[in-house]
């Protein structure tokens, strides 16, 4: 379970990303596409085009972090290219941790995929 403060700033890339990039090309990713800069302590979302697959980038003060997440079935719900101008959207650590947990921010339920044991 990931927990996060309520001061985190979080941005969230909408056009989706390559998902083979690693440590260097998020990073330059956040620099050049989204115009942030990625060691300010804010985490940076990203998604493939199937939306199935989500990567966060983090700086911590000491390194970086990467931390990847694989559906294995459905999608998350991620906002559209036409919704945003610059190519990301600031959330709150409250509304990321509801797009990692499977709730639809548009509609306030439960993606099919998400079944609580």
């Amino acid at each position: 379970m990931l927990s996060f403060s309520g001061s985190l700033k979080v941005f969230v890339a909408v056009d989706p990303c390559d998902m083979r990039r690693s440590f260097d090309g998020l990073h330059n990713t956040v620099a050049t596409l989204l115009g942030e800069d990625p060691k300010s302590g804010a985490l940076f979302a990203f998604t493939n085009k199937r939306r199935s697959m989500l990567k966060i980038l983090y700086w911590d003060g000491s390194g970086i972090w990467i931390l990847a997440k694989r559906l294995e079935k459905g999608t998350f719900s991620w906002p559209r290219p036409s919704d945003v101008d610059d190519g990301k959207i600031r959330l709150s650590s409250t509304a990321l941790a509801l797009l990692l947990d499977g709730i639809d921010m548009r509609g306030g339920c439960r993606r099919p995929w998400y079944q609580l044991e």
